[in-house]
């Protein structure tokens, strides 16, 4: 997504199987490669990052 993904957006990048389609590409976002997963981010479930994630899109929204 070149100007970034918005709040509640999945990323296009996304495969239903909810793994990154471009991983180890060289088009894959720097942001994507430089992200190391931790509790704090992804929790100890996918319905826990989801909501964390959540938090975070909500609580960094330039709106």
């Amino acid at each position: 997504m070149p100007n970034g993904k918005p709040a509640g957006v999945r990323c296009l990048n996304l495969g239903e199987d909810y793994r990154c389609k471009i991983f180890g590409l060289p088009e894959r976002p720097a942001l994507c490669d430089g992200f190391k997963a931790n509790l704090d981010v992804c929790g100890t479930s996918r319905e826990e990052a989801l909501q964390l994630i959540s938090i975070l899109e909500i609580e960094t929204s330039p709106t």
